[in-house]
């Protein structure tokens, strides 16, 4: 008797290589545990039976096989859940008739056959021009294939036509954020005389495109899908499928800003680099990056983020316990501009990087006198509010002395002013404030749980 695709991938795959490829599992016993993905904790709470092939959180209470955490981490149905999971067992699924099909599926259908029909257009007139350029922006032939970049015709509905001929009605092409309908009902292709940058999702899968202006002064520099059932701009790191295998053996990830930055460090094997993509920080990213290193070596224009979202996201970071570095450019360059030069003077740029603490001495001690009164209250003022997000209190300590020391000041004076400086509530994130609505456990869920994990523990 045949068995069914579900067993066949549970045989080919062990839960504990499937959840280490996106959490970093450490050995506890004959289990593993880790930092939950699914609620932010500081102790690890998260186990992984090799025996009982399940995982189970004792913190929030996510349980279940390779397939439900599939689902939960990828936030996925589980017919998507089975696809994802038999490519990666190379389980061949029967052909799913197009009823059948979920309005997932059918997106990501649409976005890949998008993509296809982008990088066709590479092979026209027009096409080789772009790649002309990108050639000259220091981005080889390999990486435009690598990263599927493509064309999209200055044309009213050349992508809408193809995707129609190939049976996915105008509708679906709308929800996938590849078209908009006009005031007369008249559906016209979204991305039109532009460089494409697909969107992957961790499992290299298109979920989303960002078009660069080309040959023309008109419009925005970039534009972006809209938010979509795939694609969430706020929950999204652009290379991060690329890079995640690279960030946890480094155990550090370079973050930077632009697409053309990410694939040029690829290129030349900064390969732990991905871009936020235009946003800052946000609660979600910092959730997903948790799962793969604490580290986080910050290319932004750190200037401009003075009290801006960039820094809210940064003293977000910095709350959940994230070691950050800034790396110092030359002004006016990105490390696109950077690496196209010359790779190893972004190597000297990584190991010159500075502390975020460091940073911030360096630019507020630069910002005001610290031989006056008014200066040196303002560098105070500051730097405490900095030195107040610190969570370990030693770090802290050195801090206080540092900057006593610096101002000629007695460090009390500086903890009295120090405890009355408050944290934003708000920097707190979402993810807080999601744990506090959780419902309080039944006791048949606590009894449950104390079973599961004496199972875990003497298994």
């Amino acid at each position: 008797m045949n068995s069914s695709p579900i067993d066949e991938i549970k045989a080919r795959l062990d839960i504990v290589d499937v959840i280490s490829s996106y959490l970093n599992l450490k050995k506890a016993g004959s289990n593993y545990r880790a930092l939950c993905p699914f609620h932010s904790e500081k102790n690890p709470s998260f186990f992984v039976s090799p025996r009982l092939q399940i995982f189970k959180c004792f913190g929030c209470g996510a349980a279940g096989d390779i397939f439900k955490f599939i689902m939960m981490i990828e936030g996925v149905e589980f017919k998507d859940a089975l696809k994802i999971l038999a490519q990666r067992a190379g389980v061949e699924l029967k052909p799913i008739s197009p009823k059948e099909k979920t309005e997932r599926q059918r997106l990501w259908e649409i976005c890949e056959l998008s993509t296809k029909f982008f990088e066709k257009q590479m092979e026209g007139k027009m096409g080789q021009r772009v790649k002309k350029y990108l050639i000259s922006r220091g981005i080889k032939e390999d990486s435009i294939k690598e990263w599927r970049i493509g064309w999209a015709p200055d044309t009213q509905n050349s992508l809408i036509s193809f995707l129609v001929s190939k049976g996915y009605k105008r509708e679906e092409i709308k929800k996938a954020g590849l078209a908009f309908q006009k005031e007369n009902g008249q559906f016209i292709d979204f991305f039109r005389g532009r460089i494409i940058f697909p969107i992957f999702d961790l499992n290299s899968q298109v979920i989303a495109f960002s078009g660069r202006i080309f040959e023309t002064k008109e419009g925005p520099k970039y534009i972006n899908s809209p938010n979509t059932i795939l694609y969430d701009k706020s929950k999204t790191l652009y290379g991060l499928d690329k890079a995640k295998v690279e960030i946890r053996k480094k155990d550090f990830c370079i973050l930077v800003e632009g697409y053309t930055d990410v694939i040029l460090a690829h290129q030349e094997g900064f390969k732990n680099t991905v871009s936020v993509s235009g946003t800052s920080l946000t609660p979600f990213q910092l959730a997903i990056l948790r799962r793969y290193t604490k580290n986080l070596y910050l290319s932004f224009d750190m200037d401009v983020a003075g009290a801006s979202a960039t820094k809210r996201g940064i003293n977000l970071a910095r709350l959940k316990g994230f070691n950050i570095k800034v790396l110092i450019l030359p002004e006016e360059k990105d490390p696109a501009d950077v690496i196209s030069k010359n790779p190893k003077d972004f190597e000297k740029i990584l190991e010159n990087s500075l502390s975020i603490m460091d940073f911030y001495f360096q630019r507020i001690f630069s910002k005001y006198d610290k031989n006056t009164l008014e200066g040196k209250k303002e560098i105070a003022k500051n730097l405490l509010e900095e030195i107040k997000r610190i969570q370990n209190e030693i770090e802290k300590s050195f801090w206080i002395s540092k900057l006593a020391e610096e101002l000629k000041v007695r460090e009390e004076d500086l903890r009295m002013e120090l405890a009355k400086i408050k944290i934003e509530e708000e920097e707190l994130g979402l993810e807080e404030q999601e744990i506090s609505k959780q419902p309080q456990k039944s006791r048949k869920e606590i009894l449950e749980e104390r079973l599961l994990l004496l199972i875990l523990k003497t298994n």
